[in-house]
C-alpha cells in the first residue's frame, strides 16, 4: 500500500518539497474509482492549499515513486509566503503551472487515447526522476489514468513491442525517449513548455546512457 501524504478533506498541517520522489494528487470517487489530476515532483510542492487561503483539498495525494523531500509546518509556509519576497513568486509561478497540468489532464481524459496518455504520463514522471526507470504495477497505472487494467496491459505491450519501454514486473524503463515523446499527444508538450517557461530553477532533463547503473526506485509499504 502506497504512503497517504494527504486525504481529501481533511486538515493539511505541512507543506511537502519533494527532491527525488514523486507524490501523485488523485480525485477519488464514491464508487471508489480514482483518476490521477496531476504529479508533483522535484520541480514544484505539494500543498499550495495552505498558501492558498484554504485549509483542506478535495483530492487525495499518495506516493508514486519512493524518495524523500522537506516538510515545512503550515505556519512557517503562510510566514514566509506574507512577506512578499521571492518565495512568493515562486510559488505562484508553480502555482500557474499547475493549473496547466490539472487543466491539460482534464482535456487529455477526455479527449485522447488510452496509448497517448500513457505516453504523457510516462513523460511528466521521468520529467521528475533521474533516471528512466519507474516502479509501477499495472493496477496502480490504471487508477492513475482512470481507464481498465485491460486498456494499459495492451498500451504497455505496444510501447513494449516497439522498443520505446521495457516491462517486467513491475519495473518500467524508458528506452526511447524521443519516439516515446512522439507518440504521445500535445498535451505533454503544453505542459513541459509551461512549465519550463514559469520555473527557470528546474535541472535540465537528462536521458541515462547506461541503464544497469540507474537503481531501481522501491515504493514504501505499510
Amino acid at each position: 500500500m502506497r504512503a497517504l501524504m494527504y486525504e481529501g478533506g481533511r486538515p493539511m498541517r505541512h507543506v511537502y518539497f519533494p527532491t527525488d520522489s514523486i507524490i501523485s494528487m488523485q480525485y477519488l470517487m464514491e464508487n471508489g474509482a480514482s483518476t490521477a489530476i496531476s504529479v508533483v515532483g522535484n520541480e514544484g510542492l505539494l500543498g499550495i492549499t495552505l498558501y492558498m487561503g484554504g485549509e483542506s483539498t478535495p483530492s487525495r495525494s499518495i506516493v508514486q515513486s519512493a524518495g524523500h523531500a522537506y516538510r515545512l509546518p503550515q505556519a512557517r509556509v503562510r510566514e514566509e509566503f506574507n512577506r512578499h519576497g521571492e518565495l512568493l513568486q515562486l510559488m505562484l509561478r508553480y502555482t500557474q503551472a499547475l493549473i496547466t497540468q490539472v487543466a491539460q489532464t482534464a482535456v487529455c481524459n477526455r479527449h485522447h487515447t488510452i496509448d497517448q496518455q500513457l505516453c504523457r504520463w510516462l513523460l511528466l514522471s521521468m520529467d521528475r526522476l533521474s533516471g528512466n526507470r519507474l516502479t509501477m504495477t499495472q493496477e496502480f497505472i490504471s487508477n492513475m489514468l482512470g481507464v481498465r487494467r485491460s486498456g494499459v496491459s495492451s498500451s504497455a505491450s505496444k510501447l513494449e513491442q516497439l522498443g520505446v519501454i521495457s516491462y517486467d514486473r513491475g519495473l518500467i524503463t524508458v528506452l526511447d525517449r524521443g519516439r516515446l515523446e512522439a507518440m504521445s499527444c500535445e498535451c505533454y508538450a503544453v505542459v513541459k513548455k509551461e512549465t519550463d517557461l514559469l520555473l527557470h530553477y528546474l535541472p535540465q532533463r537528462q536521458v541515462m546512457k547506461y541503464v544497469e547503473d540507474i537503481p531501481t526506485v522501491v515504493l514504501p509499504c505499510r
